[in-house]
């Protein structure tokens, strides 16, 4: 992907979209228009959380990623199962049972994500304690947080913790394994993340913080669940020993789960979008400065409540504190995991994609400009055109994108005034 542009994985289906503004109402970045009765993304303002997708009641709104079929492009397979992908079955006591069935459905090896995970955090432990100017530290693990920390609260960029999230360490580790267990070459292996969101997708084709991620396709659990579930039958009466992870690695896979893996008491745990923003904003007030660490989740519930899983995220929460409990504390550690770096190869830099102007003379004179707009439209911010608040139709307007009468209030009063004027010169010819 070239640099400077924008991926997104969110994407719309026009022939579905019928033009209502439930998506624009909840998009956290205010991301989506309609125009035109069909809905509109601006890719620069997308953070792929998927709640435009949650809420869509004609599924208009899709995640894109890979089907099944990409198995078939590469000679050797290895399927990187997300900790959230346990919390979707019922009566789960083994992950060695979902380990086992995806070997059977067709990939050559799995390696656990709550695997790598774990040395995530050891190495979190590790950087927290030593660099405690930059406390607190906000996980990175959240593609869609770190997005949104880029572009809209750039105070903040320098609080990020800059270590890999467990996909991409996972993906590294499992290809090197492969590679030394089959003699094959790196790219003859497909490295296959199943994946609870489409935020993983667009972290894995635009990473932050690392140049290439080496997974090579992503799955989505809603897809690989029905296909795995009577391989599991198959599977449960002798599952092989595959699982390479303990408690904490599997409660990466909830809220909390990252956190308590940092075996501190100083830290905030967040989920849901909404709760994420009031967090930063209030971050940026500095109101949390005796803090360690922040884990913020875009998801209800962490990554159980991505768009691609299947079960509701509470329940799967209770599903994986039930399957860790006689689980051991932790099966990876840095010391016996031979040469793991873990941490970002680059920086994050602020991309000011929601700024009116080119400088800030410009920026200043056209912000005048959307409060004398604001001042003229009634500020219900009702949505009937198209943007989600009439300070966002402003905006538009400023830009170029947008014009008064958009407002369907505006609207009304010219259609009056013109009518009015009509009646006056209908009155004039009559009296001439």
């Amino acid at each position: 992907m070239e640099k400077g542009k924008f991926y997104t994985s969110v994407h719309l289906d026009e022939s579905l979209c019928k033009g209502c503004i439930n998506c624009i109402k909840r998009c956290p970045t205010q991301a989506i228009r309609v125009r035109n009765g069909k809905a509109v993304i601006t890719k620069e303002f997308c953070i792929d959380c998927g709640e435009c997708i949650r809420i869509c009641p004609h599924h208009a709104k899709l995640a894109a990623y890979d089907t099944l079929d990409v198995m078939k492009n590469y000679k050797y397979t290895v399927a990187l199962p997300a900790p959230s992908l346990y919390g979707q079955f019922n009566n789960l006591d083994d992950v060695n049972i979902v380990l086992t069935a995806l070997k059977k459905m067709g990939f050559d090896d799995v390696y656990e994500v709550s695997g790598a995970a774990e040395l995530v955090s050891e190495i979190s432990r590790d950087y927290v304690s030593r660099h405690k100017e930059g406390w607190p530290y906000i996980s990175t693990a959240c593609p869609s947080v770190v997005r949104l920390i880029r572009v809209r609260f750039p105070n903040l960029i320098e609080h990020l913790l800059p270590v890999q999230a467990p996909i991409d360490l996972a993906a590294e580790l499992a290809r090197k394994k492969a590679v030394e267990d089959t003699g094959l070459n790196p790219d003859e292996i497909g490295i296959i993340f199943i994946s609870p969101c489409p935020a993983k997708v667009t972290a894995v084709k635009t990473p932050l913080g690392i140049t290439h991620s080496e997974v090579d396709a992503v799955l989505a659990i809603k897809d690989v669940y029905p296909k795995l579930l009577p391989f599991m039958k198959e599977a449960a009466s002798e599952p092989e020993n595959l699982a390479i992870s303990g408690k904490i690695g599997i409660s990466w896979g909830g809220s909390g789960g990252e956190a308590g893996g940092l075996l501190t008491d100083s830290y905030l745990a967040a989920d849901g979008i909404e709760n994420v923003i009031r967090v930063l904003e209030d971050l940026e007030d500095q109101k949390f400065a005796k803090l360690e660490f922040i884990e913020l989740n875009a998801c209800s519930g962490g990554c159980v409540g991505g768009v691609l899983t299947v079960e509701n995220p509470y329940v799967a929460k209770v599903k994986l504190k039930r399957l860790r409990k006689y689980m051991p504390v932790a099966c990876n550690h840095l010391a016996s995991a031979g040469e793991v770096n873990g941490y970002w190869t680059e920086g994050v830099e602020y991309v000011p994609v929601f700024k009116l102007g080119e400088n800030m003379k410009e920026s200043i004179a056209m912000m005048n400009q959307v409060d004398v707009l604001c001042e003229k439209f009634p500020g219900l911010d009702c949505g009937s055109c198209g943007a989600p608040t009439c300070r966002a139709l402003a905006e538009d307007i400023v830009r170029g994108v947008a014009n008064e009468r958009d407002c369907i209030h505006i609207l009304r009063e010219y259609i009056h005034k013109i009518s009015d004027e009509i009646s006056m010169l209908d009155t004039g010819r009559k009296n001439s």
